[in-house]
Order: structure tokens, then sequence, then C-alpha cells
């Protein structure tokens, strides 16, 4: 059977599945860090307020791309749209790097 869904419910349903890992955020000087729990010694995601730019773990978007069936700009994209939602910034321009993914954010 067939399901036809919008783009956004889609979008939403990535956002329940980001939420659903229960991240723990700490804050050190200028930056917010999304962990997987409070002694874990990498972060998912980082954010430097100051610089306005943050990192996304390549693992965690070939996770997203995986599971949902996405290349994997689109789980980068679905992922920097739920960091927006989180800490209310909209990026600017996209940039990936080896092994670490990185959106600048305005």
């Amino acid at each position: 059977m067939k399901y036809l869904i919008t783009e956004s419910q889609f979008d939403n349903i990535v956002f329940k599945y980001l939420d659903n890992q229960d991240f723990v955020t700490m804050e050190y000087g200028t930056y917010e860090y999304f962990l997987n729990s409070e002694n874990d010694e990498y972060a998912q995601i980082k954010f430097n307020k100051s610089s306005r730019w943050c990192t996304i773990e390549k693992e965690l978007m070939v996770e997203i791309a995986s599971f949902f069936s996405l290349e994997y700009h689109e789980s980068m994209s679905l992922i920097a749209k739920w960091v927006e939602s989180k800490i209310g910034l909209e990026f600017n321009t996209i940039e990936s790097q080896s092994d670490i993914i990185v959106r600048y954010f305005k």
C-alpha cells in the first residue's frame, strides 16, 4: 500500500525521529553541544554561538540518510532544519568537510 505525504509531513517525521534520540544539550563557553548522553565524549552536533556555525557529525547524517532512504545532502538539510528549530536561527550556506558536515548560520 502506498501513502502520499507532503514534504512538511515528512520533515515532521524526521524531526520526531531526531527528538526521540533524546539528545542531551550542554553549554560550554560559546558552544552548545548535542550529545547522546552526558558522558559522551563526542557531540553529534556542535553549535558555536559567537561564530554562529554548526557542525553535524557525518555518522548522524549517514544514519538519517539510511533510515529514511535519503541522499546525504537531503539528510543534512533536514538535520540542519531541526537544529534551526532548536536554536532559533536559520542557516545561510552549506559546506562539507571530510568527516564533518558544516552548516553556517546567519
